[in-house]
């Protein structure tokens, strides 16, 4: 929830679905870029649960099972938007994601993106899609093994590299610039970061996320 220009997010059991459904052909006209950047948020939801703070094993499947399957759907939607089998792919990578997201605590990564959304108007998947690479990069000496598990689930042999390759081969921005963020703002936006306290495999300092958005930008 949005207010002002902060965002701020929870868990409560009362806003929680009683039934979703995933129907691949309702999902046939959604435009190729918009289904390709909406599959990156819901990566983002499974890479972070892979190096959460206390995970458990059924966090760590389901987030296996969505980065995979949405790396194998998602380069084929942009290719062939009415591939029906990719697109029910991704809808099973989705729910997989929604499932690791549930059960698994949120770190570093999602306070950058809700910041850059709530302070700063960035879009939100397009952000969690370019920033992703870069949480990846700087977390991975504290968290190698699950690294090595995102990485073998993309199919690459480093998971930021291929983070960053996925991004590439679905068209999507890898500039925070791009997205709106101006070079002004990341002292503060740094500031709104590392003054929150949240759950992550490397602490990070104000120089940290300062030099982490730089690159990013």
């Amino acid at each position: 929830m949005t207010e002002g220009e902060h965002k701020r997010t929870g868990r409560n059991p009362a806003v929680r679905p009683r039934l979703v459904i995933y129907d691949p052909e309702l999902t046939l006209d959604l435009p190729a870029g918009v289904s390709a950047v909406s599959g990156m948020n819901a990566m983002a939801h499974a890479v972070e649960a892979m190096w959460a703070v206390r995970v458990g094993a059924e966090a760590i499947v389901a987030a296996g099972m969505a980065i995979r399957s949405l790396a194998q759907a998602l380069p084929r939607v942009v290719k062939q938007p009415s591939d029906i089998d990719a697109r029910l792919l991704a809808l099973r990578g989705a729910h997989a994601a929604g499932v690791a997201l549930e059960i698994a605590p949120m770190g570093l990564h999602h306070k950058i993106c809700h910041v850059l959304g709530g302070t700063f108007g960035l879009p939100h998947a397009e952000t969690h899609a370019a920033v992703l690479p870069h949480v990846a990069a700087f977390n991975a000496p504290a968290a190698p093994e699950a690294m090595a598990r995102v990485a073998a689930a993309l199919g690459v042999g480093d998971a930021a590299a291929g983070l960053a390759a996925l991004n590439r081969a679905l068209g999507l921005t890898a500039s925070l610039q791009d997205l709106g963020l101006r070079e002004a703002d990341l002292d503060r936006a740094a500031e709104l970061i590392a003054s929150s306290s949240y759950a992550n495999p490397r602490p990070a300092t104000l120089e940290d996320v300062r030099t982490l958005l730089a690159r990013a930008l």
